[in-house]
């Protein structure tokens, strides 16, 4: 389990909090039942930070998430024969940058699907920055492209950040 830390100033918006935009955070006593009142393992404490122009008070809260993602493996020019095109297992491969947001809003999702499937199905990264012979290769022409591999034939393509229900289907007609 890991915990996350979230600082809130001591003036907010009605948006993050349903308050009026001038009103004050509470003290901490009755902060989480107020401001929070559905969330569950949230620690609220008042911090008093000081600044060269005098000082302020913020509330910092501290929530216990799930679990960490799964770090999906790299898979490079120098790796893509022995990891892909031998693999005995079918292959996803997720094309990627490090400077795209949808990217970064399907990792999790792979890294989830790399997790439950280990031993039935091999999930890598490439980043087509570092590798664009591969992305060349493959005709990658938008990212997260997730490819499905199977005895080193390309078998599906999905484009986009897609959810899990979409990677599943085309990973099972790859099979």
């Amino acid at each position: 389990m890991a915990w996350v830390a979230i600082a809130i100033s001591r003036r907010f918006s009605r948006a993050s909090a349903g308050a009026s935009q001038n009103e004050t955070l509470p003290r901490c006593r009755g902060f989480r039942r107020r401001l929070l009142p559905q969330c569950r393992g949230v620690l609220a404490a008042p911090l008093l930070l000081r600044s060269g122009r005098g000082r302020g008070v913020s509330v910092v809260c501290a929530a216990q998430g799930q679990e960490t993602s799964f770090q999906v493996p790299d898979v490079t020019k120098s790796t893509w024969q022995s990891l892909v095109v031998e693999s005995e297992l079918p292959v996803l491969v997720e094309f990627w940058a490090s400077w795209c947001g949808p990217c970064k809003m399907i990792d999790p999702v792979i890294g989830k699907l790399s997790k439950e499937y280990e031993g039935k199905l091999n999930c890598y990264k490439l980043n087509t920055d570092e590798n664009p012979d591969i992305a060349t290769q493959f005709g990658i022409r938008s990212i997260p492209t997730m490819m499905i591999f199977k005895n080193g034939e390309k078998k599906d393509t999905v484009i986009g950040a897609v959810p899990e229900s979409t990677l599943l289907e085309a990973t099972s007609k790859g099979n």
